[in-house]
């Protein structure tokens, strides 16, 4: 075993040169220099299915101003004609969601009332985002920014001179399919709307907001239209407003719109409370709030290239979940009644089967503060709701997705000490989502197959099973399915140990095992089972069914609680290391990195998941995967594949992999960049690789982490001298290839010394990340 090592210790050292390291000019500034906020690319990721936006937002935002093209998610980079710019956007969903209240400026006559057609076309060339604005020159020759507060979006328009500048601000259009809505002027410069709709993949529960939108100066006209008859002089509507301005003096309007989950009442206090300031002076806020954000991490060296790609992916994992309370405190709860918080802010917005795995951690560290809030939001959806959510979207249930993604998202936050006070409240909601599932009337879907899971040990695959909530159903996805509510139960079985729970715990540890009862014996591989318990589909791990946006060989490493019993399956070590080696394309890897995460690991496009041998970095299910040789005793293959994956992150348009999923794979790039990755979600354990930095100084609040923060430092890191030869903690010298919270609290520094070829650091069987018992 141990001369196998030593081979591709020598084999790994010929790996070439990539894009991912940039050598940096003489004398080139550090970022500490100057703004990192200039650094920040808005639009990476708005092409090719990234999904993200480039408008104005400020951290965690609940107005998020964005322009929209006529993607379904709302920006294409590629597409030339704005339909408007409106208050709601989610970075990197998969599907149609927000878009509510598309405002656009127009000049002339108000003739068209669908978006497609009065679209106005523009360039890139007269374009421009940086965190917290937005500008764009239109064809009209209007220039329209943007800017944004926690719960406002601030317009300025700079119309040409003419007694026909128009604001048309539609009410009936959106990403989602409206419902109904409803449009009010109400005096000379303000407009008041409410929007019901619903949407994100399946139809769901419907959900309002509401708007009021006060303008800088009094309308010289005004009108409203109902489908395609537009009524000048008309104050009330059902579809859209518009407003009218002489601009043959002064050419500019600004508009500042509040929005509310609530009611018209906390829009108009959100308007009060955040309104009333210039744009100019709003932009300035935005900035300083992204610079304060972004100043939690401070690298050294690597290229301007990578700095960007750093920091915008940094920025992208900041805007979400979202504030969901007005000013004063008031949310509309799940129960579709209204609360107000106390305490404690109210968040929004939950794609808990992507961020599980990165994000939640990243704002544990970072924003630990918001990061208590927003597990303590999840509660209160249970208290409330009747039970905890998998997808929500605003105050509705999607049921998008599968497995039992809130378990690792809340007992991360109990594993990072967010949730003290409040630790058996949440481990009453954990213990009755996972031990039961949601009455027929909660719209929530829960561990929807968890009657067989417990009876039998896993959840079957049904495909088609009939059910009365929308969203996806998890006996679509048996295999899958098995694998996630084994984590969860891992995870939630820690909690129960720490807690004095011991029965429990022990309950859980022996669910955390059901992931063996799809391992088919015959095949090396999980594989589905049918209602019987008889393993169903094709049998090529690359072409089975039952496994959500992925294959079995996709899936076979989601098992961190216990990766020692996963490599035993498989048949030990030296097997495990020729099935990772064989899903990373090791041996093309090592002739050519970039290529072989560009034409072999991403084998379609941000929607191919299936019939495929190999990693796929563009989606969840991979993102721990390339960890996975931690414990197999060659760390350094970790950071070969990490350090390939990370040059799919580029400072353009195109610069992302698949869906962003809410800040879910920026947090990937921003945590794989540093080297330190949390390899086992919802408990605790970060995995270490070569950071791409030559320091990282993290910034940590100290209520959380009493340490105030942490260095790592990798001089010399580059595409050739990347391999770790020996690491110090503390100034001490350290041999594990992990660190744990309780590490972290206290820590200092972790130095690393790097060299061109790998060396025996990390790979004795101590060395490890251990499973969970």
């Amino acid at each position: 075993m141990r001369g196998t090592r030593r081979t591709r210790l020598c084999l790994a050292g010929v790996l070439t040169a990539s894009a991912l390291f940039t050598t940096p000019a003489a004398g080139a500034a550090d970022p500490a220099d100057g703004h990192l906020t200039d650094l920040v690319n808005p639009f990476i990721g708005s092409q090719d299915e990234g999904n993200t936006f480039p408008g104005a937002a400020v951290p965690f935002g609940m107005v998020q101003l964005s322009p929209d093209t006529g993607h379904s998610t709302g920006y294409d980079y590629s597409q030339h004609r704005i339909r408007g710019f409106s208050l709601v956007h989610l970075s990197g969903v998969g599907c149609a969601i927000g878009g509510d209240l598309p405002v656009l400026p127009t000049t002339g006559d108000v003739t068209q009332t669908d978006y497609a057609r009065y679209a106005a076309g523009f360039g890139h060339a007269d374009e421009q985002a940086s965190p917290g604005y937005y500008r764009v020159g239109l064809d009209s020759g209007v220039r329209a920014e943007l800017t944004a507060t926690a719960r406002t979006g601030v317009q300025r328009y700079t119309f040409p001179a003419t007694d026909k500048a128009n604001v048309l601000l539609n009410a009936a259009q959106a990403l989602h399919r409206p419902v109904s809505s409803e449009v009010e002027i109400l005096d000379d410069r303000t407009v008041r709307t409410r929007i019901t709709g619903h949407g994100f993949c399946r139809d769901t529960a419907p959900y309002t907001v509401y708007t009021v939108t006060r303008f800088s100066r009094p309308f010289t006209g005004y009108g409203t239209w109902h489908g395609a008859a537009v009524t000048p002089g008309s104050r009330a509507g059902t579809d859209g407003a518009y407003v009218r301005f002489d601009t043959t003096g002064d050419r500019t309007v600004e508009a500042t719109t509040a929005l509310s989950y609530v009611d018209a009442r906390g829009a108009e206090a959100n308007l009060r409370a955040e309104g009333g300031r210039s744009f100019d002076t709003v932009r300035r806020q935005a900035r300083d709030a992204w610079e304060r954000r972004l100043a939690g991490v401070r690298v050294r060296g690597g290229g301007p290239t990578l700095r960007r790609t750093f920091y915008s992916s940094l920025y992208r994992s900041l805007l979400a979940p979202s504030v969901g309370e007005d000013a004063d405190g008031r949310y509309t709860g799940w129960d579709r009644r209204i609360h107000r918080a106390k305490g404690f802010t109210y968040y929004q917005n939950w794609s808990l089967w992507d961020t599980y795995r990165t994000q939640a951690q990243l704002l544990a560290l970072l924003a630990p503060r918001e990061a208590r809030d927003m597990a303590l939001s999840v509660l209160k959806i249970d208290e409330e709701g009747g039970w905890l959510p998998r997808w929500g979207y605003g105050t509705v249930e999607t049921n998008i997705m599968t497995g039992d993604p809130v378990t690792p998202f809340l007992t991360t936050a109990y594993q990072t000490g967010l949730l003290k006070g409040y630790e058996e409240r949440a481990y009453r909601a954990l213990k009755k989502n996972a031990d039961g599932v949601p009455p027929a009337a909660n719209p929530g879907i829960g561990r929807e197959a968890n009657a067989e899971y417990l009876a039998n040990g896993f959840a079957p695959y049904l495909k088609g099973r009939p059910h009365a909530k929308a969203g996806d159903s998890d006996y679509d996805h048996g295999a899958s399915v098995t694998l996630e509510y084994a984590l969860s139960d891992a995870m939630l079985g820690q909690m129960a140990r720490d807690l004095g729970h011991t029965a429990d715990a022990a309950r859980y540890a022996t669910r955390a095992q059901y992931y063996r009862n799809v391992f088919d014996p015959s095949t090396g591989f999980f594989r589905a089972r049918d209602g019987q318990g008889l393993f169903t589909g094709n049998p090529d791990p690359a072409r089975g069914i039952g496994f959500h946006e992925g294959t079995a060989w996709q899936y076979q490493w989601l098992v961190p609680q216990d990766l020692p019993g996963v490599i035993s399956l498989i048949g030990g070590e030296d097997a495990a290391n020729r099935r990772l080696d064989s899903f990373f394309a090791y041996d093309k890897l090592l002739a050519d990195p970039v290529r072989t995460a560009r034409e072999v690991w991403v084998h379609g496009d941000a929607y191919t998941y299936y019939n495929a041998a190999v990693y796929n970095p563009m989606n969840e299910p991979d993102l721990i995967a390339p960890y996975t040789y931690l414990s197999t005793g060659r760390p350094w293959q970790t950071t070969d594949v990490v350090h390939a994956a990370l040059t799919l992150f580029t400072d353009g348009p195109t610069g992302m992999t698949g869906n962003d999923d809410l800040g879910t794979m920026s947090a990937w790039n921003v945590l794989s960049s540093i080297g330190l990755f949390p390899v086992q979600p919802g408990y605790g354990t970060w995995g270490l690789s070569t950071p791409v930095f030559d320091r990282v100084d993290v910034h940590l609040d100290r209520r959380w982490w009493p340490s105030g923060g942490f260095t790592v430092t990798a001089p010399g890191t580059s595409a050739t001298d990347r391999y770790i030869q020996r690491a110090r903690r503390d100034g001490s010298d350290y041999g594990r290839t992990y660190l744990t919270n309780g590490s972290l609290r206290s820590l200092r520094s972790l130095a690393f010394t790097v060299g061109p070829r790998p060396s025996e650091w990390g790979t004795s069987p101590e060395a490890a990340p251990p499973a969970l018992k």
